[in-house]
């Protein structure tokens, strides 16, 4: 039988970039570059809530990496370093290396080093795996939640929905034919993470969160941080139903939400067009109505009509919430 140390060498142990000391030791060494603040974050993915027994474990590895660079998106830093501690019900050896080369095409697109972790015998049967990623930015250059202003418009990326819209295919709550099958099964297993957007957005957004609990929710934790609240049309938004329900409080599209400054528009559009990824403005911000608390959210369709009962994406512990990806 192959060994715990055996299974880290053969599947996790690789060549670093910029780490000092890496696997091997009974800790790391890294040097964030001279004048950078470390952004650090930590995302747990767990069978059964997070990704299906049978999920494919080359996109897993891919997805447990990439749910957490989504976040450092979100601030706008640069990836790094990450650990991965891991619970398996067995040595499986052979759908490690493939959840391996799934994690690492995903860190050598990105540039990141695993740089250590943990490998443990998981309790009932159950696999997890929690990793923390590490990125640098530069003192007071981090995009944050509460940053927003009146006034500013409020922006998303690509086109959330799609994730939602695939579980929900696997779910057997809807048949998606193709090509919108394929695209929504790809957005929900391999997500891309908008490092890259969100690097672009240092000193243009005045705030950004990922949208990993669903757009209205994500929106929402702007919203209260920034003391603000918002007026929110989306372009083209579904007729009530599923697809509509997806795309406001659908999760794990892993795009990003961020806010700017009214005037600069033009500049965001044409980052879009320079990143060949879709910015849609869906809103401004406003302050908070007389008598109401900061956060507060108004939701209307093409027709300006105003649309009630909005339904705040996923919470854990929340019995009534939309589970991301949930089996259960």
């Amino acid at each position: 039988m192959i060994s715990e140390f055996d299974l880290i060498r053969r599947c996790f142990q690789r060549p670093t970039r910029h780490t000092v000391l890496g696997i091997g030791d009974d800790g790391a060494l890294i040097a964030p570059s001279a004048g950078q603040q470390l952004v650090v974050s930590t995302d747990l993915l767990v069978e059964g809530t997070h990704f299906f027994p049978d999920a494919d474990p080359e996109s897993l590895g891919w997805k447990t990496l990439a749910v957490n660079l989504s976040d450092l998106a979100a601030m706008g830093a640069l990836p790094r370093w990450a650990t991965l501690a891991t619970a398996l019900p067995a040595a499986a050896p052979d759908w490690l290396d493939a959840f391996a080369r799934g994690f690492f095409a995903c860190a050598d697109h990105f540039g990141i080093d695993l740089i250590g972790g943990d490998t443990t015998r998981g309790p009932h049967g159950a696999m997890s795996f929690c990793v923390t990623i590490f990125g640098e930015v530069a003192p007071g250059a981090a995009l944050r939640r509460n940053g927003a202003r009146v006034d500013d418009s409020i922006w998303v990326s690509g086109m959330p929905g799609r994730a939602a819209q695939g579980l929900a295919h696997l779910r057997g709550e809807i048949k998606l034919a193709e090509p919108q099958r394929s695209d929504c099964l790809v957005a929900l297993h391999r997500p891309q993470p908008r490092v890259e957007l969100g690097l672009a957005l240092r000193g243009l957004a005045t705030s950004a969160i990922d949208v990993s609990d669903g757009l209205l929710a994500d929106l929402g934790h702007i919203l209260e941080q920034s003391h603000v609240s918002a007026n929110v049309s989306i372009p083209g938004l579904p007729p009530p139903g599923l697809a509509r329900d997806a795309l406001l409080n659908g999760g794990d599209d892993y795009e990003l939400v961020f806010t700017t400054p009214a005037e600069r528009d033009a500049e965001v559009a044409a980052l879009g067009v320079k990143l060949q990824l879709p910015l849609t403005r869906i809103g401004k911000i406003s302050p908070p109505p007389s008598g109401s608390r900061a956060g507060s959210l108004r939701l209307c369709d093409d027709s300006g009509s105003p649309i009630a009962s909005i339904r705040r994406g996923y919470d854990h512990f929340d019995p009534h919430g939309t589970t991301p990806s949930s089996t259960t």
